[in-house]
């Protein structure tokens, strides 16, 4: 595998600081070029970013010294330097549409962690090891926007990253409805427990956004490609009530599904554990080896225990049993800004690459 240059687009913030951690030492993506703001361009990484820095590891000693570009004026620039960029911006969502369109009319492919462009029929929302065939869309993407090689392929929602995958391997048995309560950390608000004390001894039950997000996304990512654009599924009906927990990171969800016919416990869990996707079968650098695991113990998962379970790549799941509403009930948990973020679509852009629409 060649090794591809890189940007990072709002690097200054939490998942922008997750993704120069992950590229640090990648075997395939080296960062050539990090943009943020206005207020932080024209300053090294160290001086833009300051006493903020979140990650438990150290700042990458070769992005330090990095100029920061300013990611809305020097499109171009960075354009011509990277192969292709990461981009986890806080902007309206209409400036992030027009930004990272400009990013792929500069022929500068974009992997975006944000929502903004989520709901386009034409740009690909993948979890690697659900629908990667959803790529096939890029192609009518590119006519669209008149370039060669730029487009713009999103991760999903991060609440979403911990049920979905649980869900999708039952998908065949005709799940009908599902009810998923998630319990989200502060991280995915961007925040520490130094820089949201609200959260302390507290549960906020209100997430804006999310719980639509929650419901709207799963049925993209179960679509179908049509005539260059993805079709939503029209099944199961989701109803998501989403919470703020006082939990650093990892987002855990309550999950209630309900089924066509009747399905044992046994052959759930069988399904969780011997389902294997596209990332696994093409041994990709971020691909945990075991994308689902059940625990059997009453008291798993936990976020403190299991959050960075397979580099923080994996789905934790336990507590499945017969509900008496619904026919199932289970708990599952996945690392927010891991798989739910920066690894998430980091995992994509290896996918894409290895599929030849980075080339």
């Amino acid at each position: 595998m060649k090794k591809y240059k890189v940007g990072i687009i709002g690097a200054t913030g939490m998942v922008g600081q997750r993704f120069a951690t992950l590229l640090e030492n990648h075997p395939w993506f080296e960062v050539v070029a990090l943009a943020a703001s206005e207020r932080s361009a024209g300053k090294t990484y160290k001086e833009a970013v300051g006493n903020r820095w979140l990650m438990h590891t150290p700042m990458p000693a070769s992005m330090e010294n990095m100029v920061i570009f300013n990611a809305e004026q020097d499109v171009k620039t960075v354009a011509s330097l990277c192969d292709f960029v990461f981009c986890a911006v806080n902007m309206k969502k209409e400036e992030i549409k027009a930004l990272e369109e400009a990013y792929a009319k500069a022929e500068c492919p974009v992997m975006s962690n944000n929502s903004a462009h989520r709901g386009t029929p034409d740009v690909p929302m993948i979890i690697p090891e659900i629908n990667p065939e959803h790529a096939q869309v890029i192609e009518s993407q590119k006519k669209r926007l008149g370039t060669k090689r730029g487009f713009i392929a999103v991760k999903s929602n991060c609440s979403l990253q911990s049920y979905v995958p649980a869900l999708h391997p039952l998908k065949d048995l005709g799940i009908t409805n599902v009810l998923a309560c998630t319990y989200q950390a502060i991280s995915g608000a961007g925040k520490t427990f130094e820089t949201f004390p609200d959260i302390l001894d507290n549960v906020i039950p209100y997430i804006g956004g999310e719980e639509e997000k929650s419901e709207q996304e799963p049925l993209k990512i179960w679509g179908h490609v049509e005539n260059g654009t993805i079709v939503n599924a029209a099944t199961p009906n989701i109803t998501a009530q989403c919470l703020r927990v006082p939990v650093s990171d990892g987002h855990t969800a309550a999950v209630f599904a309900s089924f066509e016919k009747k399905v044992s416990l046994d052959e759930i869990i069988s399904r969780w554990e011997s389902f294997r996707g596209a990332p696994q079968e093409l041994n990709l650098p971020s691909a945990p080896k075991q994308f689902l695991h059940y625990f059997t113990e009453n008291d798993r998962p936990q976020s403190k225990l299991d959050r960075n379970l397979e580099n923080g790549m994996a789905v934790s799941i336990g507590r499945l049993r017969p509900d008496t509403q619904y026919d199932i009930k289970f708990v599952c948990l996945s690392h927010n800004t891991l798989r739910g973020a920066a690894g998430g679509a980091v995992l994509m852009a290896e996918l894409l690459c290895a599929k030849g629409y980075l080339d």
